[in-house]
């Protein structure tokens, strides 16, 4: 007589594919882990891990019209060389002003470039 083999715990299969570069990262990640079972491996992953996915468009608006004002600013700042009818002094707090505005751009994009 022939036993009955218990039911798989586990009945679904998932497949994907990956690339070369992408199965070393797999292998890495699980490694550095001390993780040798590949499924448990992506089970824990694909369940309790996350994935952000950032709505970006105002930042690129702002990083869009950061690059407006900075054409506009040289455009007035070679008018002032040229014709002489704009004071230096204003040119010379617009380029400040402006400076601080891409510093604090910078550390936005910089935030959310490290963000994973």
């Amino acid at each position: 007589m022939t036993e009955k083999k218990p039911a798989r715990k586990r009945g679904v299969q998932f497949h994907f594919m990956a690339s070369d570069d992408e199965a070393r990262m797999i292998h890495d990640r699980m490694r550095n882990l001390g993780v040798s079972n590949m499924g448990a491996y992506l089970r824990k992953t694909a369940i309790d891990g996350y994935v952000v996915q950032l709505d970006l468009s105002d930042i690129k608006e702002f990083v869009s019209l950061l690059r407006r004002c900075s054409n506009n600013i040289n455009q007035v700042a070679k008018y002032a060389n040229t014709a002489g009818g704009v004071m230096a002094s204003d040119i010379m707090l617009l380029k400040g002003q402006y400076s601080k505005l891409w510093e604090a751009a910078n550390e936005i994009l910089d935030s959310l470039a490290n963000i994973k």
